[in-house]
């Protein structure tokens, strides 16, 4: 009997493994003026990526010849002249729903102390006019937090939630706020705004959600700030169990810090994309079983 049990669960174990690709780097190059690349959202056939420049920017780019090509159009997040949002840390856009941005500063030069903020915009707006300046509809304090903030609309038992998750090195947590309370909070601690969370692997940069796969992605670093590891995680067993539900880790040889990652509407594709100054794109293959 152990020992069919035992079979089962290497079954089992396989089979949660196949829903998840394996991964490999196609090529690597480089896009400027993105300052550290933070991440990068795929939203009706355009790519805007984000970083922290002198101020904190976003680029719009189109992808041709499996190249991303800037549309010569660009996004600052500042109002009135004020560096606003100065390290965007993620990008939860579904159509229909507020938009919201994080924000991580560091409180101290040792890098110990942080305050994470969300902002909700007015994204036509800001798309139209560049700039935060009458744009901003609230900021939110993510006091919830363990540290840092990176949203991404995931769905949970047919409602949209915006998921966030820590960078630190223990007591990590992904985090499902409800979008309609968090867009009025003044801090996530507030009745009615956070609806779940569990536990999860230290040191992730972002969230990307693959919505009919019901499989959610932490972007992350290997060690603090260093090296390429995607987590693929069966949203639903690991909000009713409290902690992830693995279902596969992958490991790309890239030493730079990872920092965001989408698929293109290619499944076999992603977009990788880093903070380093050269070779901060890459193209990745992903084979699905």
């Amino acid at each position: 009997m152990k020992i069919l049990y035992t079979i089962l669960a290497s079954a089992a174990i396989l089979l949660m493994a196949d829903r998840a690709p394996d991964m490999n780097i196609r090529n690597s190059y480089t896009l400027d003026s993105l300052g550290a690349c933070q991440g990068i959202s795929l939203q009706d056939g355009k790519y805007y990526l984000y970083g922290d420049r002198e101020v904190g920017v976003m680029r719009e780019y189109r992808l041709e010849n499996n190249m991303l090509v800037y549309q010569q159009k660009e996004y600052r997040f500042t109002a009135h002249d004020s560096n606003i949002i100065k390290h965007p840390t993620g990008l939860a856009y579904h159509e229909g729903l507020p938009v919201f941005i994080g924000n991580s500063v560091r409180l101290n030069k040792e890098g110990t102390s942080w305050k994470a903020l969300i902002y909700c915009i007015n994204w036509d707006g800001f798309l139209k006019t560049g700039t935060l300046d009458g744009n901003l509809l609230n900021t939110i304090h993510d006091n919830v937090c363990i540290q840092g903030t990176r949203p991404e609309y995931v769905e949970y038992k047919g409602k949209w939630y915006v998921a966030t998750a820590d960078y630190g090195s223990r007591a990590n947590e992904v985090r499902l706020y409800d979008p309609a309370a968090l867009q009025k909070a003044a801090k996530t601690t507030e009745s009615g705004v956070l609806v779940r969370k569990f536990k999860c692997s230290p040191w992730v940069q972002n969230l990307h959600w693959i919505a009919n796969k019901g499989i959610l992605v932490l972007i992350q670093n290997k060690t603090e700030g260093r090296g390429w590891r995607f987590t693929y995680l069966d949203l639903e067993q690991s909000i009713e169990r409290g902690e992830e539900k693995v279902l596969k880790v992958v490991d790309l040889e890239k030493p730079d810090e990872l920092e965001g990652f989408t698929l293109t509407n290619d499944p076999a594709l992603g977009i990788g994309v880093s903070s380093s100054r050269k070779e901060n794109i890459s193209l990745l293959n992903l084979q699905w079983k």
